[in-house]
């Protein structure tokens, strides 16, 4: 009797313990798995940190340099002489062009990309993977080559230009024009529209589709109110993905539209290579960079709403 009370009263004492180190052990167990998240993510810090982050700073301290009359760039008197060019007419020309023509690659890759993927959504999964294979065949072969065979497409002795003079019309004449810059753009980054498109709808509730048709409403009425909402962070995360690349493009503009048609991309690299401008240079990046964050920062806090 005596021993059994002597036992109770010994798990009565040994159970504050236990429950008062629980805590620890959870508090130990997590900084433990910290340690371990922190080592297995030290080579990609380490890539960033080496091959993004020193470039960017180098970059930065290099906008606030003189240039001399030689063209060497002096880093003893730091300026803001760069940052005030950004605001002279021929930068903002060149930069509304540039803005132009990523938001009509944004809004032609949208139209394009929607009915497709949209199609490739609704199929069986034996011909969505076909479709998507064709999706992502462009990228096995290198963006400049496919980039140069459009400029033979697009010239006045091209295809095109003959299919036309064979049917009676006159040559046609796209190359190194903003149309020919826009086809190409529209090209090299329309996958990059539909796979966020195609990732949205697949994993959409179709169910909700069928209901909102059963309570007789249209076509237009079902993808208006429930398809269109569901789908619209693949809309917002493939306009971010084509609009940033497009408003930076160098290859395609500099191929497709010669020395006509200046944007932001090789204006910067002009001033890198031609015209040894580099705090000129490194501010212009700065500028379009901020751009670019402040179109990223808009998606993440769009799409965090309407996910």
């Amino acid at each position: 009797m005596g021993s059994g009370g002597d036992h109770r009263r010994g798990d009565l004492t040994a159970t504050p313990v236990v429950e008062a180190a629980r805590p620890e052990l959870e508090k130990a167990a997590r900084k433990a798995e910290s340690r371990r998240g922190v080592l297995i993510a030290l080579p990609a810090w380490a890539y960033l940190v080496v091959f993004f982050a020193m470039p960017l700073g180098i970059v930065f301290v290099y906008s606030f340099a003189t240039r001399s009359s030689t063209g060497r760039t002096r880093l003893a008197d730091w300026n803001l002489d760069a940052y005030r060019r950004l605001f002279d007419p021929l930068v903002f020309e060149i930069f509304r062009r540039s803005l132009l023509l990523a938001l009509a690659t944004t809004v032609i890759c949208l139209l394009v990309s929607y009915p497709f993927a949209y199609y490739i959504a609704t199929r069986g999964p034996r011909l969505r993977n076909v479709l998507l294979v064709m999706v992502m065949l462009p990228f096995w072969s290198n963006f400049l080559v496919r980039t140069y065979a459009w400029k033979v497409l697009l010239g006045s002795e091209g295809p095109i230009s003959q299919l036309s003079q064979a049917l009676g019309g006159e040559p046609i004449r796209l190359l190194f024009t903003n149309t020919a810059v826009l086809i190409g753009l529209v090209y090299g980054f329309l996958p990059f529209m539909v796979l966020p498109l195609y990732a949205a709808l697949e994993r959409m509730d179709w169910s909700l589709v069928e209901a909102a048709r059963d309570l007789y409403a249209t076509g237009w009425t079902a993808f208006r109110k429930v398809t269109w909402p569901l789908s619209r962070p693949g809309v917002i995360a493939g306009s971010i993905l084509v609009f940033i690349p497009a408003l930076g493009a160098y290859v395609t503009p500099a191929i497709l539209g010669g020395a006509r048609t200046t944007l932001m991309g090789d204006y910067i690299v002009s001033q890198f290579l031609a015209a040894r401008n580099q705090p000129f240079g490194s501010a212009l990046s700065f500028g379009i960079m901020v751009v670019m964050l402040a179109g990223t920062i808009v998606y993440f806090r769009t799409g965090a709403r309407n996910v």
